[in-house]
């Protein structure tokens, strides 16, 4: 016996629809029960089997009515979902009078399907890293091993791919300690993206909650994604590594008016969605929709698909989309919006780790800096200024302090921590680190958009040369500017996050928005690539510094700035927009941990950089980084080439 139940308040009738191997359809009526919901219990009903609803009632846009009884609809919260969208069938949606509106969209459309949620867990236990400890490494669960040698090849892309202990053993070496994976709620292309012939590859089109994406499962998606996703989060547990889900919950894969109809669209729209006065879609999201979460049926929505990420699937906590977009009342974006705060009270959601993109595509959306503990922010002010800072548009060095210590005019004003920063250079969207520093302008042409899509604010500096060269001096510049970018990163005060294959010096070729690029452009590649490999070692070491000292990663306290001179920082050098380069000093904070100084010089010049003095904590020091390779010790200090960062380390 099965009990099925979906909430459609503004239904006159609905049915739960199963389907049979060979295609066969039943349709059950299920009875109205409390809170807009109707229910039935459906007798000799197993795991595995395949299902949908149909609702019936007006179609009234104006009124949120968009019932058509042809239209199969997915279960809003189905734990595994199977099959396709195909766009060549009658999927969208369409008013009464378009010869479409009577077709049945059942062969066309996934289907939910019943799941048994039994696993045996053992001795699986949650990490709980401290935020002060956390290195997070954002990847995609098919790009990080579709390419990978020693993953099985029938395993690659999938759940138990990224859970193989060849995976595994290379994020420990590495030094992460928690992988946010891109979305993995299960999603479908946008029609528009299906009909250029291309896939909906990052994932942030979702359809399903409660469903992790059947087509990274190897054991197919007839419900083995759910126990295939809980292994992974088993064998990454027992190596210490936390799971964090990149969450879409602010808009869903039915896009704007026209779009397909498959779940929460067909059940209540005017519910699910926000709707401006004249009926039309509100849209902060740029992807036609925006999810309600203000209204009761919506929020609990959410709310239940967060508890069971936790309690079910044994996730570590998640990085929330566009937050603000969920944060929309009638009074606009507000930070004491009900979702935020029935999070930050629930005992199971306010454990985990929360981190807020904070800002959506609108202005009153930007909101970094502005989240209130427990919650950790995306900071795109460490991003800007930066890669700013290295490619010699920074106006001297006062930003770069700020970056450095853990954004500190952004989180300090209130006593916050600088751990409520998550400093990252790059991200799934945007250039690729490599690419960073071999493009200036998007090459997105392969996206079928004729290059319009992406962003053009790149920030970015190509050592000279638009695109790859064999330019000796170009790619040793480039490889230097990727090393500085990356020691930057590390040597912060805050969370990093880094992105899968930076470290490896991975390329898109341009490609700043390969959001539908399934292929080699996109997918990590394993092979070593000759020049780059010195990102990989730097990164592992940073990281093992960073892990053995706890002068790396302090919270307290604000490091001593440098002039090039080895005399403190004073007040007129902090407007000097000439000054490209800025000596951190962390003093070491006993025990044995000693001190450590970073030099960060972005001018095109030699600097002779001179150590504090007799007036500094320290004397002598070891270099441990030299991203030039060429540092020259002399009397007076040292002398650098132009663009390099040196880290040293008190003997």
């Amino acid at each position: 016996m099965t009990r099925f139940a979906v909430r459609a308040p503004d239904a006159t009738s609905a049915q739960v629809c199963l389907f049979s191997d060979q295609g066969a359809e039943t349709r059950v009526p299920l009875d109205p029960g409390a809170d807009g919901r109707w229910q039935g219990e459906v007798p000799g009903v197993e795991a595995g089997q395949r299902y949908g609803f149909r609702a019936h009632g007006a179609y009234e846009p104006a009124a949120g009515h968009r019932f058509n009884p042809n239209r199969l609809l997915l279960d809003p919260y189905s734990r595994a979902i199977t099959g396709e969208l195909d766009p060549s069938g009658p999927v969208r949606d369409v008013p009464p009078d378009d010869p479409s509106w009577s077709l049945d969209s059942a062969a066309y459309v996934p289907r939910s399907v019943v799941v048994d949620d039994a696993f045996d867990w053992g001795d699986d236990a949650p990490p709980r890293t401290a935020w002060t400890d956390t290195v997070i490494y954002e990847a995609h669960v098919r790009g990080l091993t579709m390419c990978h040698p020693d993953v099985p090849e029938r395993l690659r892309g999938t759940y138990a791919g990224l859970a193989h202990p060849a995976v595994v053993d290379r994020l420990v070496s590495l030094g992460v300690t928690a992988v946010e994976l891109m979305p993995v709620h299960h999603f479908v292309t946008e029609l528009a993206v299906a009909e250029r012939g291309l896939v909906n590859y990052w994932g942030y089109n979702s359809v399903g909650f409660f469903a992790p994406h059947g087509a990274y499962s190897s054991a197919g998606d007839r419900g083995g994604q759910v126990a295939e996703f809980k292994q992974l989060v088993k064998a990454l547990h027992a190596a210490g590594i936390e799971v964090l889900l990149d969450v879409v919950y602010n808009h869903t894969g039915e896009s704007g008016t026209g779009g397909p109809v498959l779940f929460m669209r067909g059940l209540d729209d005017g519910g699910y969605y926000r709707h401006g006065p004249d009926g039309a879609y509100e849209d902060v999201t740029g992807c036609g929709n925006t999810v309600a979460v203000g209204n009761p049926g919506a929020r609990l929505l959410v709310l239940d698909s967060l508890r069971y990420w936790v309690d079910v699937m044994h996730v570590d906590g998640f990085r929330f989309d566009l937050t603000p977009a969920l944060l929309r009342t009638e009074h606009g974006v507000d930070l004491q919006a009900p979702l935020l705060t029935e999070i930050e009270q629930d005992p199971v959601l306010s454990a985990v780790k929360l981190v807020a993109e904070p800002w959506d595509v609108t202005g009153e959306g930007y909101l970094v800096g502005r989240f209130p503990p427990p919650w950790r922010e995306w900071n795109d002010r460490f991003r800007d200024g930066v890669r700013d800072f290295w490619r010699g548009r920074s106006d001297g060095v006062r930003d770069l302090a700020y970056r450095l210590s853990g954004s500190s005019d952004l989180y300090a004003v209130d006593g916050g921590a600088p751990s409520r920063s998550v400093n990252f250079l790059t991200a799934h969207d945007g250039f690729t680190l490599r690419d960073l520093v071999t493009y200036e302008h998007q090459h997105n042409e392969a996206n079928g958009e004729h290059n319009r899509d992406g962003s053009s604010n790149n920030r970015s500096w190509n050592c000279g040369v638009e695109g790859e060269t064999d330019d000796p001096a170009v790619l040793g510049l480039r490889r230097r500017q990727a090393a500085n970018l990356l020691g930057t990163l590390l040597l912060s005060t805050g969370v990093p996050m880094l992105v899968a294959g930076d470290e490896r010096g991975r390329t898109q070729r341009g490609n700043n928005n390969a959001y539908c690029q399934d292929g080699p452009l996109s997918w990590v590649s394993w092979s070593d690539d000759p020049g780059w490999e010195h990102l990989t070692g730097l990164t592992r070491g940073l990281l093992e510094l960073r892990r053995r000292h706890p002068t790396l990663r302090q919270l307290n306290g604000d490091p001593v700035w440098i002039h090039p001179s080895g005399r403190a920082m004073e007040h007129a050098d902090w407007f000097d927009p000439g000054l490209a380069t800025l000596g951190m000093l962390r003093p070491g904070l006993g025990y044995g941990d000693p001190s450590f100084l970073a030099w960060l010089h972005a001018g095109a010049d030699p600097a002779l950089l001179t150590a504090p003095g007799e007036s500094g904590p320290v004397r002598e020091w070891e270099l441990l980084l030299d991203t030039s390779g060429d540092a020259d010790p002399r009397s007076d200090g040292l002398l650098v080439p132009g663009r390099t960062l040196l880290l040293l380390r008190a003997r």
